[in-house]
């Protein structure tokens, strides 16, 4: 839920209600789908599908990995439109968000309150009789932690938004193992751990590149409040500790030499790619040259390699 990509669409005008009539049907389905943040979404399958894989030690039922991604996806995808709807009154004030559903009027935002809403209560019931309850209770939570404690208390008041607030991204790895074994285990709560390390110096970057639209809100990321030196810093010490708890897995038994192996270079170029920024960062290096949305997108790259060696492991051992 964290876990983000780049809206490239150009700010447009803030629009206002439209009539029916200018709010064509087709128009009005990609505005719903817009509401989940499906891109982001994409994330979260990558990090929920391998750890079942791990899970089972093999092939798990695919039935059950349809089950357990649709339910993800529309638990994320409530969490996601009542986030829009809390967050309508700075989306239209920022570049990147200037072309969200609620901003330009397609969606209303008691449309949205309600479809986010209704997504919580079906992914729940969905999740709850045909996965089971656990699972559906993480789900829960990581949404209600996403929109309450993230959206609602966190991201307008505190530079340590990104840092708590990505624990709802960190969700899915466990609702993952639980899906399959309706238990937890040391496995996901160390990719748990990997995924709440990975977020800070994952959005971080990006809030470098866009922190004039943070800061015209006032919402206080952590590159609005502090130097670049001081971001660059942070990054490195949160990516340090993530490559460290990634290679936790192997010494307790849990994965092979594939996905240390992985682990190891995947981590190697992350910490490559930190200290390059900080270099820059402390040479006083600004604008392009900072080159800081070049570890946004590895860090990117990045989790879906380690997750993908999740899952393929258990093949190799």
């Amino acid at each position: 839920m964290c876990v983000t990509a780049v809206e490239s669409r150009p700010a447009g005008v803030s629009g206002t209600d439209l009539s029916p009539s200018h709010r064509p049907f087709g128009a009005r389905v990609k505005a719903f789908v817009a509401l989940t943040k499906p891109r982001i979404i994409e994330l979260l399958l990558i990090t929920t599908v391998p750890v079942m894989f791990l899970a089972e030690q093999g092939v798990p039922d695919l039935w059950l990995v349809f089950v357990t991604c649709l339910g993800g996806y529309l638990s994320a995808g409530g969490a996601n439109a009542l986030n829009m709807y809390i967050d309508r009154d700075i989306d239209a004030l920022m570049d990147r968000t200037s072309q969200r559903p609620l901003v330009t009027g397609m969606v209303s935002p008691r449309e949205c309150l309600a479809f986010g809403i209704g997504l919580a209560v079906v992914s729940t019931l969905l999740f709850g009789l045909a996965v089971n309850w656990l699972s559906a209770w993480l789900a829960l939570g990581a949404l209600l932690f996403y929109v309450v404690v993230y959206t609602m208390i966190l991201k307008r008041r505190t530079s340590q938004n990104i840092v708590w607030g990505g624990i709802a991204g960190c969700m899915p790895v466990l609702i993952g193992w639980s899906s399959v074994t309706n238990s937890l285990s040391w496995a996901p709560v160390i990719l748990f751990l990997v995924m709440f390390f990975w977020t800070p110096p994952h959005y971080w970057p990006l809030s470098m590149k866009v922190k004039d639209d943070y800061a015209r809100v006032g919402v206080p990321m952590l590159p609005v409040i502090a130097s670049n030196k001081v971001v660059a810093r942070q990054i490195v010490l949160y990516s340090w500790v993530m490559v460290a708890v990634s290679l936790l897995l192997q010494p307790l038994g849990y994965t092979g030499w594939f996905y240390t192996a992985v682990a190891l270079v995947t981590g190697g170029w992350w910490l490559w790619e930190a200290h390059g920024l900080q270099n820059r960062a402390k040479a006083e290096v600004t604008g392009g040259q900072l080159k800081e949305m070049r570890l946004f997108h590895w860090s990117i790259t990045y989790v879906s390699l380690l997750f993908v060696a999740v899952a393929v492991d258990p093949f190799l051992r």
